[in-house]
């Protein structure tokens, strides 16, 4: 059961590495679209590759087997029950439906189509984030209590992040 459990962690994280990571890579092969020829023809194509092995290679592998791993955790430890359980399964499948957002957008540049802006994809990348913090919050507290300042502290995290963007949105404009 131990092995299973550090399977599942295990592929959280390179799931989660690879959700982080390719909205970077979005965000560089938008913004390679507003450079001139050749560079921009040679970024995007060095983006499409870099995107697909790290989307079929690492990403949805990692989605698939956290998900194998965690219903077989479920099952060994009998969480169908429990309320902390069912929180977290909602935060889950809507990682799930972010993740099938992330592939429509992947699909879109692989098409040459470039639909969002730099910016929007930082603030796209931070969603993300929002979902680690709040299912590990979940698993690790496990009590309705907690799970209220874990809520009020996530919006504040929330903010942060915002805010965080923001200045660096500020501080970037006054480099170009």
């Amino acid at each position: 059961m131990i092995y299973i459990k550090a399977l599942h962690i295990i592929f959280v994280v390179t799931w989660f590495a690879g959700l982080f990571y390719i909205v970077r890579l979005f965000i560089y092969h938008t913004e390679a679209n507003e450079m001139d020829e050749p560079q921009k023809s040679i970024l995007q194509n060095q983006y499409k590759i870099m995107e697909s092995r790290l989307w079929y290679g690492i990403t949805w592998p990692s989605a698939i087997l956290t998900a194998i791993f965690g219903f077989t955790l479920m099952y060994i430890y009998d969480w169908w029950a429990q309320p902390f359980m069912h929180l977290k399964l909602a935060f889950v499948f809507f990682l799930y439906v972010y993740q099938v957002l992330c592939h429509r957008i992947f699909k879109q540049l692989k098409c040459d189509e470039v639909k969002y802006s730099g910016n929007q994809l930082r603030i796209w990348n931070e969603v993300a984030t929002l979902f680690l913090v709040s299912i590990v919050f979940i698993i690790v507290l496990k009590s309705l209590t907690h799970w209220i300042y874990g809520l009020v502290g996530l919006v504040l995290f929330s903010a942060v992040l915002m805010l965080a963007i923001r200045i660096y949105r500020k501080i970037r404009e006054r480099k170009n």
